[in-house]
């Protein structure tokens, strides 16, 4: 029985070791909305294959955190929730970090593509809802070094 349980700790402090590297290179963002200042702990994606693996296969995110997809240019973009195991909120963002368009509640492993509704250069992903917590609407902004526009 104690191998048993020691075992399932080493398993469970072995997750959440792998969580953790995955957010160790993580970043602070701001997210000014009418309710206040916002941190959320990023962890940026600015090249085609990380943007392509996004947050897939993560069973879990920490409140407040999120990851910031960077695009090259000012585009309409699509996401899908293939392999991503959570819901989601979308921020879309123009080239200064002025939220034009809001997703919420992305559906997991759904094929059905979630759409930027115009251009877009930045998109910060966070938990599902919590964009309705922290109050988000159009027009408020997001503050990081990736975004140059600040």
């Amino acid at each position: 029985m104690r191998r048993l349980i020691l075992g399932a700790a080493a398993i469970l402090v072995a997750g959440v070791l792998g969580y953790a590297a995955a957010f160790a290179g993580a970043s602070t963002a701001v997210l000014t909305t009418k309710s206040g200042e916002h941190r959320i702990s990023v962890e940026v994606v600015d090249t085609p294959q990380s943007r392509e693996v996004g947050l897939m296969n993560r069973e879990s995110l920490p409140a407040d955190s999120g990851m910031l997809f960077v695009f090259q240019e000012n585009r309409p973009v699509a996401f899908w929730m293939k392999n991503t195991l959570i819901p989601l909120d979308m921020l879309f963002m123009d080239p200064t970090g002025k939220v034009t368009h809001i997703a919420t509640n992305a559906q997991p492993l759904s094929l059905d593509l979630v759409p930027s509704g115009g251009p877009a250069t930045y998109v910060l992903e966070i938990n599902g809802g919590a964009a309705a917590r922290y109050g988000v609407a159009v027009g408020d902004r997001l503050t990081h070094p990736a975004i140059k526009g600040d």
